[in-house]
């Protein structure tokens, strides 16, 4: 410890050394006695000494505390100014710390119960086609069907991994509209068919994008649109240059529950009712459409039907700057 406070002091010393070095060649060139300079030189000395030891007193002692030092208890040491900013920084680095391990733990748990919840959902398909083995009924439209929605709930899920892990993976590119929803369209022929479902596409356009991340937000809405339609209706998609709708004919959507259908593992009266909701696929939906600079808005009336709006935020933006500037 001792070699360690010399090395904090060191500075202090060596100009002492050099002051003395002055005051030498001072008395040399101007011939003074030296007999002062020594005895001036003995009693710094003895002050200087007295000084060192008190000085390493204190650093003793704080040293000490500061090895056995607690963050829940206060010091109890003499602090200089210097001290409390090192506290003060460290304070705000461990608080930091804190908060960083408090948010990694909740994102971990988040993921864990959405992991645990698309399992679930996952059984039902699986237990569907068990049902139909055990009972010889082993029907093929069906059991695509199940495996369709199995597939569905998997790709979510996975996709939900990965949006977690890379939130800024996103390819921008010029995207046409009609071929995206065409893709989708195509995945869902089996479930179309069976509740004699007919699908209307309206329009095109070309929105620059990412294609990957934006099937994945339109194939969840078109999979609650196919979900909660009624046998033989239709779902009308209307493409434009600011929004994309895509209107059902089905159940609809309480009016209580439209502001809270973007929240995390809401399900609503629908899922509760239907049993088909993890109420992950609508909050997934808006945080990659939030990602891509596009957002999203629903319309809807109970036993009539429900309209989702997909609003283009560059386009919009575009638009409101020309206007502007025609005003001005």
């Amino acid at each position: 410890m001792i070699r360690q406070f010399l090395r904090e002091h060191l500075i202090w010393y060596i100009l002492y050394i050099m002051m003395f070095v002055l005051f030498f060649i001072s008395f040399y060139l101007y011939h003074l006695p030296m007999p002062y300079l020594f005895n001036s030189l003995g009693l710094n000395v003895i002050v200087l000494l007295g000084i060192s030891i008190w000085q390493y007193s204190r650093y003793r002692k704080k040293m000490l505390h500061l090895k056995y030092f607690n963050s829940s208890q206060d010091p109890t040491f003499e602090l200089q100014p210097s001290d409390y900013a090192y506290f003060n920084i460290i304070t705000q680095l461990e608080a930091r710390e804190a908060q960083k391990v408090s948010e990694t733990i909740e994102q971990t748990n988040h993921v864990a119960l959405m992991i645990k919840m698309w399992s679930h959902q996952m059984k039902v398909p699986l237990a569907a086609i068990s049902l139909m083995a055990q009972t010889n009924h082993l029907d093929p439209k069906e059991v695509e069907q199940q495996l369709l929605k199995l597939q569905h709930y998997l790709e979510t899920l996975l996709a939900f991994l990965k949006f977690r892990q890379y939130r800024d993976d996103f390819r921008f590119e010029a995207v046409s509209l009609r071929e995206v929803v065409v893709e989708i369209i195509k995945s869902y022929k089996v479930i179309c068919l069976s509740k004699s479902l007919s699908i209307i596409i309206e329009g095109d356009n070309i929105w620059k994008t990412d294609k990957k991340w934006l099937t994945f937000a339109l194939s969840q809405v078109l999979d609650n649109a196919i979900k909660y339609s009624n046998p033989e209706s239709k779902i009308i998609i209307s493409i434009g240059e600011e929004s994309i709708r895509i209107q059902d004919y089905g159940i609809g959507i309480l009016e209580e529950d439209i502001p809270r259908l973007f929240e995390d593992g809401f399900t609503g009266y629908n899922g509760h009712e239907h049993q088909k909701a993890t109420g992950m696929g609508l909050y997934m939906t808006k945080e990659v459409l939030s990602s891509l600079n596009l957002s999203i808005s629903v319309d809807s009336k109970i036993n009539y039907g429900t309209a989702v709006f997909i609003h283009n935020f560059i386009y919009v933006t575009i638009v409101c700057l020309k206007r502007s500037f025609v005003h001005r």
